[in-house]
């Protein structure tokens, strides 16, 4: 290691090391057997990484892969759901074609009664009305 001397101080005296004076070690090289053996060991290790990370993608796609096949088994089914709904919609508007002609005589019916029902209301209203004057002519 190589200590910092003051500038300052008699000679024959150890000076004190500055804070601010880092000192610095010389860089030695490790052996050739510890270089080969931290390659073999990155490498290892980078291997593991890469592997894991590989595994982690492939599991990504496998899970796309199922969500898809679901995906695309509940699109089949809302197709089928939907032609059943269409069918069944052509069949109800059939029945209804085929009443038609019923719900036409049910309105003109109903028309008649109404008919009806205001010609009973102005004949008993009349009917009330000769009745009045029979009394009325029967006290004279």
């Amino acid at each position: 290691m190589a200590t910092a001397a003051a500038a300052e101080g008699p000679p024959g005296q150890v000076a004190k090391q500055d804070p601010a004076v880092e000192t610095a070690e010389e860089a030695k090289e490790p052996a050739e057997a510890d270089i080969n053996e931290l390659c073999k060991d990155m490498f290892n290790k980078m291997a593991t990484y890469l592997s894991g990370e590989l595994t982690a993608t492939s599991e990504d796609y496998k899970l796309l892969e199922n969500m898809n096949k679901l995906t695309s088994l509940k699109y089949l089914e809302m197709k089928d759901i939907a032609v059943n709904i269409s069918r069944n919609l052509k069949d109800l508007n059939q029945k209804y074609a085929g009443l038609q002609p019923y719900l036409e005589q049910i309105n003109l019916i109903e028309e008649q009664v109404a008919a009806l029902e205001q010609a009973a209301y102005k004949l008993d209203a009349y009917s009330k009305k000769l009745e009045a004057k029979y009394k009325k002519l029967e006290k004279r």
